[in-house]
């Protein structure tokens, strides 16, 4: 099958997968689409859960591994959508649905990218593609679960819509619970320890404090206070007030190293809910990168988070689809992105396949 043929089959998977509903953790029947490819295709594969998976024809235990990995799950439609958030249309180049930006074009641009290698003899790397689930919630069944089932992965291309700009480094997250604590008591007695009160200067701490290292490519460490939580009644002085704390992490620091900071030097009591969601980088001189680059695609550090965090290899974050529209009402893809994205995915890996990268 042709560069075009492909194109055309991938935009109709997407559309399939858009008609099909995939929240994290419900992606059953999305998986089971994305099997229904490889089957058509004749390429063997497997299922773990709802992640789907497969390797090239001539996959050497004795070569390095390229990972393509992108996922089919979305979160829910909010209430702003005007149009039917599972119905495929295709309007002025546009095709809109749920998932179709995020990541359901970049998901099938890279599959259909790995039908095309699939069979290429000679390769310097290994390829295994996993159509991943449970990305949108951090879920326990998703990338993750997958990594210890696949054999040791080198570096991976993460499917995200960059439009097709090459994201070098990805911010890590971590969500800390605070608590403010003060003495409770009725609203009409004198109280000196009103914890709502003692929260403005803790508040103006979060709002003032800035970490030493700034990154070259993420600059630097942000941190935000997202959520305010105190009191039930209006006659009651409450005991604590609870925040919580949203910190992207830059590549200078651990998320281990973000929590022992500020638990030793935060005004308040401070709980890290995980430490997992590390920052992500490639080389900017590693061959992949290389390869983008002289196919005039710039490089950038992304902001947000993606299943890059379960990685621990070098990887980079790549897709077609602009990460602005994700999660926005009537959510769209350009169809020209797609085509775009498979011909880019493709001259890419090429370069990087072909030559001796290994």
């Amino acid at each position: 099958m042709d560069q075009r043929q492909l194109t055309k089959k991938a935009i109709e998977l997407l559309k399939e997968l858009i008609s099909t509903r995939s929240f994290s953790s419900e992606e059953d029947k999305t998986a089971t689409a994305i099997e229904k490819w490889f089957a058509s295709h004749d390429i063997p594969h497997k299922r773990e859960k709802n992640n789907v998976y497969a390797f090239n024809q001539h996959f050497d235990a004795q070569k390095p591994t390229l990972l393509l990995n992108s996922h089919h799950d979305t979160v829910q439609p909010n209430t702003a959508y005007t149009k039917d958030p599972f119905e495929a249309q295709v309007e002025d180049g546009k095709l809109y649905g749920l998932g179709s930006n995020d990541a359901g074009g970049c998901l099938v641009s890279l599959i259909a990218s790995f039908t095309h290698f699939y069979s290429a003899e000679n390769l310097n790397h290994n390829i295994i593609l996993v159509a991943s689930a449970e990305e949108e919630s951090s879920g326990p069944n998703g990338l993750n679960s997958m990594l210890p089932l696949l054999p040791k992965i080198d570096v991976a291309i993460v499917g995200e819509p960059t439009l097709m700009n090459l994201a070098i480094a990805e911010k890590g997250l971590v969500v800390f619970d605070a608590v403010i604590k003060g003495t409770p008591s009725h609203a009409a007695h004198p109280n000196e320890d009103n914890a709502i009160y003692n929260s403005i200067a803790v508040l103006d701490w979060f709002k003032k404090y800035n970490f030493d290292r700034v990154s070259d490519v993420l600059g630097k460490v942000k941190l935000t206070v997202t959520q305010v939580n105190a009191g039930n009644q209006h006659n009651v002085v409450p005991a604590q007030v609870d925040l919580v704390i949203d910190v992207r992490v830059n590549d200078k620091y651990s998320n281990r190293e973000i929590a022992e900071i500020l638990q030793k030097e935060a005004p308040c009591e401070l709980t890290p809910r995980s430490l997992h969601l590390n920052s992500s980088a490639i080389d900017k001189n590693h061959a992949l990168v290389q390869s983008g680059i002289a196919l005039g695609r710039s490089t950038y550090g992304s902001p947000t988070l993606s299943d890059q965090a379960a990685l621990s290899c070098q990887s980079l974050k790549l897709g077609p689809g602009d990460s602005t529209r994700s999660h926005s009402a009537d959510e769209f893809i350009y169809v020209r992105e797609i085509e775009e994205g498979i011909d880019l995915y493709i001259k890419i890996l090429s370069s990087f396949l072909l030559t001796d990268n290994a």
